[in-house]
């Protein structure tokens, strides 16, 4: 889950993974005889049974980008999903989930529920995605592909809204203190819950748009969509969804594949430092690629890395550079280098984007902020960083001023590539503490769940920011099999790349078989 710092998107999170094509799939001889249908929840009788008016998907792209990848892909129906506000009050106000569907090919399943991470990450866009590079896998003849943004999310009404696009290009505001070096005071984190608020369709949006509240969209969407169970496939923040789903309907769960899986037992403060250390030991691999060419900017010995880089970027903390139509900071520099740490391929863009440090320069490292947080050529962006942060106040620990100090040093002790080398402890306040609601996600989450079918779990073992040792624990709190794949990145199911992961996943999916105990594939 996406610790960063950028423009629009400050805000501690999970990358948004797409789904491209499984290979080496086969379909079932035969299927599973269906079980009973689920009961209603009471007073949920009239959202079970409403009818999606599925339309085309122009409408439902909240930036150009989206809406080129819409237009690529025969077959995209989009649809508005209404769900209760507030579940328990479910005769009272009511908001739209947008939902995404590719149809089956051939003889269909059921659907295939995606979320791509975050929280925030739109699943519209995922799926859209999917609909291209899986045209031809077995996953599209045998199942409907089904993306929606959870509530508060992309084209989902109301959309949580914080600021202007204009804003986010001038990185105006900040939206955490974790990951950051952004100061607050209480009147600044009262001002920003009130911003959100004003933009997003009030307190009370704000106060429902958590994971518990995400899941049981889903459940409503399982019945809409006419599945008597879901089968659902999560990836890094996506990972906590589904096993908050699972926790809050075991019974209505097919089969479910989370992939980058977070550990469920893990509070805030602990969560967050392993996941800097997991950055910082990706940065360290990547130096130390880095120092076998002849120009790289960080030297040629690893070792020094972090320290040639603190001398590289600590002095952005009060004199940016100039970087695209706008500046390069500190916390931009840094929010640039973690997006790219994800994944090897991007290492290359990191070391350009260093070495246009050295020449006064910060385009490449912006431009990956930007290619992150979803800013299209025109400007606009997506509200990725608002969702995520409106999210995280209903799910993450809510930390007191001094535990928030204590928290930024603990990162910076952890991932010393991250440190600006100024004392930043006095203002790391908690942004979601005038939040109009409690989090109420709670910490162990998704233990000792009774009646839940087999499910699986995907964790790369070099997994820089949710790290393997928390998907075996995951594993074990849902009692799944778990494939280990040795290898670096985060996320490999959606990747279509490894034929030994795309077999596993596609035989668990479509025939609902999981591997034996200790299966291991290698990138």
């Amino acid at each position: 889950m996406h610790p960063r710092s950028s423009a629009r998107a400050r805000v501690g999170v999970a990358t948004t993974a797409l789904l491209v094509p499984l290979a080496g799939c086969v379909a079932p001889e035969s299927e599973p005889s269906a079980p009973p249908t689920s009961p209603t929840p009471s007073g949920l009788e009239a959202f079970h049974d409403q009818e999606l008016a599925w339309e085309e998907c122009d409408e439902y792209a909240t930036t150009s980008t989206e809406s080129s990848v819409y237009a690529l892909s025969d077959g995209l129906e989009c649809a508005r999903l209404e769900v209760p506000l507030d579940y328990d009050e479910p005769g009272g106000r009511t908001i739209h989930v947008a939902v995404l569907r590719l149809p089956a090919s051939g003889d269909a399943v059921g659907s295939l529920v995606t979320n791509p991470g975050g929280p925030g990450g739109s699943g519209l866009f995922g799926a859209a995605f999917a609909a291209l590079t899986l045209k031809d896998s077995p996953l599209t003849e045998r199942f409907d592909l089904v993306g929606l943004d959870p509530r508060g999310v992309g084209a989902s009404t109301p959309a949580i809204d914080c600021y202007s696009d204009e804003e986010a290009d001038r990185g105006a505001v900040p939206l955490t203190a974790q990951g950051t070096t952004a100061q607050f005071t209480e009147e600044d984190t009262r001002r920003l819950v009130e911003r959100c608020a004003e933009g997003s369709g009030g307190l009370d949006v704000l106060a429902h748009v958590g994971t518990r509240d995400a899941a049981r969209d889903i459940d409503v969407l399982r019945a809409v969509l006419g599945d008597d169970e879901l089968t659902f496939l999560g990836q890094s923040y996506g990972t906590r969804l589904g096993a908050v789903y699972a926790e809050q309907f075991p019974q209505n769960v097919r089969a479910m594949l989370l992939d980058g899986a977070g550990d469920p037992t893990q509070g805030t403060v602990e969560r967050r430092v392993s996941a800097y250390a997991g950055f910082q030991a990706a940065f360290d691999r990547m130096a130390a690629r880095c120092a076998e060419r002849e120009d790289c900017p960080l030297g040629p010995d690893p070792d020094r890395a972090t320290e040639v880089f603190q001398d590289l970027v600590q002095p952005l903390y009060d004199d940016p550079v100039p970087a695209l139509d706008a500046e390069l900071g500190f916390d931009e520099a840094i929010g640039g280098v973690i997006t790219g740490l994800y994944t090897e391929d991007a290492w290359p863009r990191i070391i350009a984007g260093i070495a246009e440090i050295e020449d006064g320069r910060g385009d490449e490292l912006l431009q990956m902020n930007h290619d992150f947080g979803g800013r299209d050529p025109e400007g606009r962006w997506t509200n990725f960083a608002e969702a995520n942060y409106a999210i995280n106040c209903l799910d993450e620990d809510r930390l007191t001023p001094e535990e928030g100090g204590r928290l930024r040093t603990a990162i910076h002790e952890a991932a010393p590539f991250m440190d600006p080398g100024v004392d930043v402890t006095g203002g790391a306040r908690d942004t979601c503490e005038h939040w109009p609601a409690e989090p109420n996600l709670g910490f162990p989450y998704a233990q000792d769940i009774e009646g839940l079918p087999d499910t699986l779990v995907v964790s790369i073992t070099g997994d820089p920011t949710t790290p393997h040792a928390g998907a075996q624990v995951l594993a074990d709190s849902l009692g799944s099999a778990l494939l280990t794949v040795e290898g670096e990145g985060h996320g490999i199911v959606n990747l279509g790349t490894n034929p030994c992961v795309d077999e596993i996943a596609a035989e668990y999916l479509i025939n609902l078989q999981v591997p034996a105990e200790g299966a291991t594939c290698s990138l």
